[in-house]
């Protein structure tokens, strides 16, 4: 049976330290169009963690995929919903083979088969903020590099 991994592909950090991060949200055995259809269930609950206070959500399909597009006050953030074929993996354990005499003859797969998900571990989160002091105008008070030892 062929196992499927939903990958969300979205943008982690902020500003100039901002970078894109991939994820695997779990895993479907099964057909490619029930790893679509979990897939766009999936994508149709999410609630990134940005932009704060969304102002639009729009929702794309995208060949094999889908694209979430969400207005914020300041910008929009888009998030990517990918199905794809798990080829590989070095956590799992390799299939056990039969060995035999007798050719096997292949099994037709059931049309409908049962989706069987496989949760793995969260995301990272990110380090905790912490509270700022800022004039009156918003500026912190300390400069963030100030007071380092990790810079030259």
């Amino acid at each position: 049976m062929t196992t499927w991994g939903l990958i969300l592909e979205t943008a982690v950090g902020s500003g100039e330290r901002q970078y894109t991060q991939a994820y695997v949200m779990t895993h479907v055995e099964g057909g490619r169009e029930l790893a679509l259809a979990e897939l766009e269930r999936r994508a149709r609950a999410y609630t990134p963690e940005h932009p704060r206070r969304p102002k639009r959500r729009r929702l794309y399909r995208d060949g094999d995929g889908l694209l979430l597009v969400i207005d914020g006050v300041w910008h929009s953030h888009a998030t990517r919903f990918s199905v794809a074929e798990l080829l590989d993996d070095t956590d799992r354990p390799a299939p056990a083979v039969g060995v035999s005499d007798e050719p096997t003859a292949a099994e037709e797969p059931p049309a409908m088969a049962p989706v069987r998900t496989h949760e793995p571990l969260p995301p990272p989160s990110l380090p905790p903020v912490l509270p700022v002091e800022r004039d009156v105008d918003g500026v912190p008070v300390k400069p963030a590099w100030l007071g380092r030892d990790d810079l030259p």
